[in-house]
């Protein structure tokens, strides 16, 4: 059982930069691999970035690729999304995630509460 905690959500302007943080619960965090999800209103859920349980490697939503960046801090059971240059359009809320078996998984088995991400124009 893998419990997950986000925060660093909030409200930014265009053109801004936050920094997601998720902290996981459990000793075996370094055997997971973790992700972000967001859903915005009247959207469906979608992927944004996930890595490896290593950090080696990472993958990328089209629509973020080059603006945001996932990494991972094993030692302090932590998952990061830095997110720049953000867009109303990324207007969410922010989930974490973690899969024992993969981080490509449309549907990773661990999921926190979520963090609301605001951007206005």
């Amino acid at each position: 059982q893998v419990q997950l905690v986000e925060s660093g959500g909030g409200l930014v302007q265009a053109g801004g930069s936050l920094r997601l943080s998720c902290a996981a619960s459990g000793r075996t965090f370094s055997s997971y691999a973790m992700g972000w999800f967001r859903q915005a209103p009247g959207k469906e859920r979608e992927f944004v970035a996930a890595i490896s349980w290593s950090g080696g490697l990472t993958y990328y939503a089209d629509s973020v690729k080059g603006r945001f960046t996932i990494s991972r801090d094993n030692a302090k059971n932590t998952v990061y999304l830095q997110m720049n240059s953000l867009k109303p359009d990324d207007t969410a809320v922010y989930y974490c995630t973690a899969d024992p078996n993969s981080a490509r998984s449309s549907w990773p088995r661990y999921w926190g509460q979520g963090t609301q991400v605001t951007v206005s124009s």
